[in-house]
C-alpha cells in the first residue's frame, strides 16, 4: 500500500511571534528539539514502511512560495527531499492546499493514500501515531476520510472538538464514525466534553485516498475544485518546485478541510465516502501559543522552560527564550519571555492567545518586526542590518560555497563592499574580478553587478550602502540561477 504524506505548511505562526515570523515562521524553527518543525514532521515516519507492507513515498509538501528556498533545504539536510513542493502564490486555507497536492498524486496513482500533516505539530510518541496511522490506512482503502481525534486530558477551549459516533466494524479497533463537529467550546462546556468521554480534539491529521477527496470534492466543493485544477493544470515546474497559476488560484474560495467537506460528510450520507476517527494519545500539541510550548517543553525542578543563554533566581512555572542576549530572571511566576535581536515579548501565559493583537497592530503600523528578522535568509545565504541611519545602513553578509546573487543594479544607493572571510567574484559592469580577505571594493550607483563565491568556504562580507533610498526594493535583476523576477 501506497503512502503519501503531504505536507502544509503554509502557516506565519504569528501567535508565536517574535520568534515566528512572516517570512521566517515557526515551521522553519527548531522550538521542541533540534530539528525544526518541518523537519520533525518529516522524520517522524521513519520507520513505519517496515510494517504492513506500506510503502511510504517522497513526501508532498505545500508551502508559501516565499518559503520554497527554506522548506527545500530544511528537507535536503535531513535526507528527505520533496516529490513535489507546491508553491502556493496566495494563502487558501487547507481545502485548496489539499486538493493540490491530492490532484498532483491522483496523475501517477489516484488509489495512494494521502496522509495530511501539518507542518507546524508536535507528536511525541512515533510509535503511537504509526500504530494509528497503520489503522487510517486499513480504513482509507476501504473509502473512509479519516481524521485523527486527539484524547484530551483538560478542559481546553483553543481547540475544536469532535463528538464520536457508532462503531465502524469489529475489525476496526477504536475507530468511530464522527457523529459531528464541535466549535471552540466555553470553559464550562470543554469540561463537560471531557468528564462524557465522548468528545476528542480536532487535530487537523487527515488519511484518505487521492480519489476519494476528489470524489468528495467534486461533489461538495465543484467550485473550489475547478479552480484548483485549472490552476494546476495551467501551473509549471521550477527546477525543485511547482508554481500553480497565480491568476487562477487567486479566484479559488478560501476554506478549511474541516469546513469544506468533513462536516458536511457528517451531516449527508448520500455521498461515496463517511468521515471516521481514530483516538490518538501520543503527545500531540500544534504549538499554536507559547504557553503550549511550555506545556510540552523539558522543565527544571522549577517548571521553567528555558533556551539560550538564561539565569534564573525565584522564577518558576515560566518559559523564558533567549536568541541572543542574556537573560536574568527574577521572582517571575507563570511568565513568558521570548528575546530576539530587535524584539523582546513578555506575557503573562494566561494571555499567550493575545500575541497576535501585537502581529496586527505591527502590521498596521508598517513596522519591519512582524515581517522578517534582523538576519535574513536568501537562497545564496543571509544578510543582517547590523547599523543605519540617514542615507546609510551597514550589513554583514554571507554567501554560501557555491551561490551567486543576481546580475542586478540598483537605482537609488552604491555600495562598498570589504571582505572578511573567504574570497569573492565580483562582477561589475563589464569587468569580472576577485576580491580576497581584507581587500574592498566600490558598486557604482545604477551599475550591473554580481556577487559569487567560487571558493571551498562561505564568503562574508561587510557591505556599506549609502544612497537616497535604501529599501529592499530597489533592485532591478537581469539574471537569477534561483528564478526570482524581484525581491
Amino acid at each position: 500500500m501506497k503512502l503519501q504524506p503531504v505536507i502544509l505548511s503554509g502557516g506565519s505562526g504569528s501567535r508565536l511571534w517574535p520568534l515566528s515570523r512572516e517570512m521566517y515562521p515557526k515551521q522553519l524553527i527548531s522550538l521542541v528539539t533540534e530539528q525544526t518543525m518541518l523537519q520533525d514532521t518529516v522524520s517522524r515516519l521513519n520507520g513505519i514502511e517496515d510494517k504492513n507492507n506500506i510503502e511510504l513515498l517522497k513526501p508532498v509538501v505545500v508551502c508559501n512560495e516565499e518559503h520554497r528556498f527554506f522548506v527545500a533545504e530544511q528537507l535536503r539536510q535531513i535526507g528527505s527531499p520533496a516529490d513535489k513542493i507546491i508553491l502556493e502564490p496566495i494563502g487558501r486555507n487547507t481545502a485548496p492546499a489539499l486538493t493540490l497536492a491530492a490532484l498532483a498524486v491522483a496523475k501517477d496513482d489516484p488509489e495512494t493514500v494521502l496522509l495530511v500533516m501539518p507542518a507546524d505539530h508536535v507528536i511525541q510518541d512515533a510509535s503511537v501515531f504509526h500504530q494509528a496511522i497503520e489503522q487510517g490506512m486499513q480504513l482509507s482503502t476501504q473509502g473512509y476520510l479519516v481524521t485523527f481525534g486527539i484524547t484530551p486530558d483538560s478542559p481546553q477551549t483553543g481547540y475544536g472538538y469532535i463528538r464520536k459516533g457508532k462503531s465502524i466494524d469489529s475489525n476496526s479497533k477504536t475507530a468511530v464514525l464522527i457523529e459531528k463537529f464541535v466549535e471552540k467550546p466555553d470553559l464550562d462546556t470543554a469540561q463537560s466534553y471531557l468528564d462524557s468521554g465522548e468528545y476528542l480534539w480536532n487535530s487537523g491529521l487527515f488519511m484518505m485516498k487521492a480519489s476519494s477527496w476528489l470524489d468528495e470534492m467534486s461533489r461538495l466543493q465543484a467550485d473550489m475544485l475547478s479552480c484548483c485544477d485549472n490552476a494546476f493544470t495551467k501551473g509549471e515546474d521550477d527546477k525543485d518546485f511547482y508554481r500553480v497559476e497565480k491568476e487562477l488560484f487567486s479566484t479559488c474560495p478560501s476554506d478549511s478541510i474541516d469546513y469544506a467537506v468533513m462536516e458536511k460528510i457528517t451531516d449527508d450520507t448520500s455521498g461515496k465516502h463517511q468521515a471516521a476517527v481514530i483516538p490518538l494519545d501520543a503527545g500531540w500539541s500544534d504549538v499554536g501559543v507559547w504557553s503550549t510550548l511550555w506545556d510540552v517543553g523539558e522543565k527544571d525542578e522549577a517548571g521553567n522552560v528555558v533556551k539560550g543563554d538564561v539565569y534564573t533566581i525565584n522564577t518558576s512555572n515560566s518559559l523564558i527564550y533567549s536568541d541572543n542576549r542574556h537573560i536574568a530572571s527574577i521572582g517571575l511566576e507563570g511568565i513568558i519571555v521570548v528575546e530576539t535581536a530587535d524584539a523582546v515579548l513578555v506575557a503573562h501565559k494566561d494571555h499567550a492567545q493575545d500575541v497576535k493583537q501585537v502581529v496586527n497592530r505591527l502590521k498596521a503600523e508598517c513596522r519591519p518586526e512582524h515581517l522578517n528578522h534582523q538576519l535574513v535568509y536568501r537562497p545564496w545565504g543571509s544578510y543582517e542590518c547590523i547599523d543605519g541611519g540617514e542615507r546609510f545602513q551597514v550589513k554583514r553578509i554571507t554567501v554560501n560555497q557555491g551561490a551567486s546573487l543576481s546580475l542586478q543594479l540598483h537605482h537609488h544607493r552604491a555600495e562598498h563592499w570589504i571582505v572578511v572571510k573567504g574570497t569573492a567574484q565580483v562582477t561589475r559592469g563589464d569587468e569580472t574580478f576577485l576580491v580576497t580577505e581584507n581587500e574592498s571594493t566600490y558598486i557604482p550607483l545604477g551599475v550591473q553587478h554580481r556577487l559569487e563565491n567560487k571558493g571551498s568556504i562561505p564568503l562574508e562580507m561587510i557591505e556599506v550602502q549609502s544612497g537616497s533610498y535604501l529599501g529592499e526594493d530597489d533592485i532591478v535583476r537581469f539574471e537569477d540561477i534561483y528564478g526570482r523576477s524581484k525581491n
